[in-house]
């Protein structure tokens, strides 16, 4: 099957399921042509074949990335991001643009102004934030591959729920520029996919330092590695189902086992504090970050057209901002920050990889987060968050099901050994 033929495909099928899985918000009306271009190519670029979906907080030229808000509700990009450029590139196709949580701010998928994102794999439940088109797209059968964004595991939440496989690269791995950031501490554009090979692919044409983001670095190459004796630690966490921790528990024994591999219980002595860190560091960072939508150059003004998400963590932000001359919370935080860093550093000296849950619990029933503290909807990322902290990379294969409902393993490895992570994450794929 040719580009174009599998463009056509994926535009009926959109068509005829999109309206109830609200997985994108809208579509490239050039797709098509952009696919004939490809196609009539006599060479090949390494993403030929492959058509993506892209997360609305990630400029495409001509095509509307709003971050599902109804503050940039009309705004047209006017380039490419890096990562965008470098798929083009290599001849991948872009069918159109995913919903999420607004300015990528949520765990679920329900906070973004044009409606929640079912699962196609549990209906009725949340498909996971806030990347939630870009793993339901991929999970529905929309696309082969998404791009997303993950602050504090918003690629792999909904991944594991979405029963796909997400990737949060190295900090700096892929540049971000063209991301319309949440916390440029924290912020990583990733990729979702069917397949671990597939994500070892597309991570290795969008990686690369860039001169137009300062962070990006040039981490070598990729590939899935093949991997020998493996040492796994495991890190338990507080607060996991005990029917996903068993899934998990099962799995890692399994896996272990059949390739002859060593495990043992691994400890990161500050990692209850991740969540609190996290918010504080990701409230101030968003906060300094919405001051451009002024309602001035283009949009509207954030605090008179944002949801409530959105508005609770500038009002979060505005007040660790002003606290901060007294160095009561930012400081700290970063500095906490910089010790659940170095943990890692020191656990990765004694094994290969860290091995745990993606999320403590199964997906909500879409509305049932009003009945939920907010303290407990922030938990869904608990299990996550820390590869952001540590900048470490991270990621989501599906481990099998609960009740029906799938729920993903997360593989975290030191940072820039992606490749390791590939080929340790691709022996549980098989296992699956």
């Amino acid at each position: 099957m040719n580009v174009e033929e599998k463009v056509k495909k994926y535009l009926d099928k959109i068509k005829k399921e999109n309206g109830k899985i609200n997985a994108f918000l809208s579509l490239n009306p050039n797709v098509l042509e952009e696919a004939k271009k490809v196609d009539a190519k006599a060479k090949k670029g390494k993403l030929y074949g492959y058509v993506f979906g892209i997360k609305s907080n990630i400029n495409v030229k001509g095509l509307i990335a709003n971050c599902a808000s109804k503050v940039l509700e009309n705004y047209v990009s006017s380039y490419d991001a890096t990562a965008i450029e470098k798929i083009k590139a290599e001849d991948g196709v872009i069918i159109g643009m995913l919903n999420c949580d607004e300015f990528a701010s949520g765990v679920s998928g329900e906070n973004s102004a044009f409606g929640p994102t079912e699962n196609p794999r549990a209906k009725g439940r949340i498909a996971g934030g806030s990347s939630s088109g870009s793993a339901a797209a991929v999970s529905a059968g929309f696309c082969d591959i998404a791009l997303g964004s993950d602050t504090g595991g918003s690629i792999r939440n909904p991944s594991s729920h979405c029963g796909v496989v997400g990737v949060k690269p190295s900090y700096g791995r892929v540049s971000r520029y063209g991301l319309i950031d949440l916390s440029m501490s924290l912020d990583q554009i990733g990729h979702i996919t069917n397949s671990v090979a597939d994500a070892s692919k597309v991570l290795e044409v969008i990686s690369g330092k860039d001169e137009k983001d300062t962070v990006s670095k040039d981490f070598g190459k990729i590939s899935v590695e093949k991997v020998g004796k493996v040492r796994v630690g495991v890190l338990k966490i507080k607060g996991v189902d005990s029917r996903i921790q068993r899934l998990i528990d099962s799995k890692v024994d399994e896996v272990v086992k059949k390739n002859n591999w060593s495990n043992k219980e691994v400890e990161i002595k500050y990692i209850d504090l991740s969540v609190q860190i996290y918010y504080i560091l990701v409230y101030a960072e968003f906060f300094s970050a919405t001051r451009r939508f002024d309602g001035r150059k283009y949009g509207k003004k954030i605090e008179d057209y944002c949801g409530p998400e959105v508005l609770r963590r500038i009002i979060g932000g505005s007040e660790i901002t002003k606290a901060e001359f007294e160095g009561e919370y930012y400081g700290k935080a970063l500095g906490v920050k910089e010790i659940i860093a170095n943990e890692f550093e020191d656990v990765f000296k004694k094994v290969d990889c860290v091995v745990l849950p993606v999320a403590p619990m199964l997906p909500w029933k879409i509305g049932e987060n009003a009945k939920m503290s907010v303290e407990e909807i922030y938990a869904a990322d608990a299990l996550t968050i820390p590869a952001n902290l540590a900048g470490i990379c991270a990621i989501s294969v599906p481990a099998g099901e609960v009740e029906g409902i799938p729920v993903g393993l997360q593989v975290m490895c030191a940072s820039g050994k992606e490749s390791k992570m590939f080929g340790i994450a691709e022996k549980f794929e098989s296992n699956h």
